[in-house]
């Protein structure tokens, strides 16, 4: 699937752990950290707040996580995997579906249409393509087995720092 099928709406209410995530896209949870603090792929359902918090990330948020995975591994730099993240970043889920990014190794390229892919591979520009609908379906068929989370439930503290800011908080 290059383009076309429309996909399913997402109930943004409901969110994965890190290691979940890092499992669904294929990397290790000091990436998955070292993304999140960098600012290069944030949780955007809940963020870690100190000693003991769990991030949960959004469906579109492990999409971009196997994105950006995709992109290291065929050798395109950090640096140029931030621009193509921040161009993600801006469009809304329903865009991300129908676009494929090309890379010649150094730059990545948006296209929105098959005549685009075609006119960049013409061109000698593309050397490698990821279709965002594809990886969408492929997140889609890990994450159905793995547990998920409502944004709504709290995660119970678990190192011992923690529970005593808890306590702590809970006694003022």
């Amino acid at each position: 699937m290059l383009f076309g099928d429309p996909l399913p709406r997402l109930d943004v209410n409901t969110g994965y752990r890190g290691p979940v995530a890092c499992r669904a896209a294929g990397i290790t949870y000091r990436q998955l950290d070292y993304w999140a603090r960098t600012g290069l792929v944030e949780p955007s359902i809940r963020s870690a707040k100190g000693s003991g918090s769990q991030r949960l990330y959004a469906f579109r948020d492990i999409l971009l996580l196997k994105i950006v995975k995709r992109l290291l591994d065929t050798g395109v730099s950090l640096q140029q995997i931030r621009v193509a993240v921040n161009a993600l970043h801006e469009r809304g889920v329903e865009d991300l579906t129908s676009i494929t990014l090309m890379s010649d190794g150094a730059s990545v390229y948006e296209c929105t249409s098959a005549d685009e892919v075609v006119d960049l591979v013409q061109g000698g520009q593309g050397v490698f393509g990821i279709a965002v609908g594809r990886v969408w379906h492929e997140i889609e068929g890990s994450l159905a087995e793995l547990p998920v989370e409502h944004a709504s439930d709290v995660p119970a503290v678990e190192d011992e720092l923690a529970k005593r800011r808890a306590a702590r908080q809970q006694a003022v």
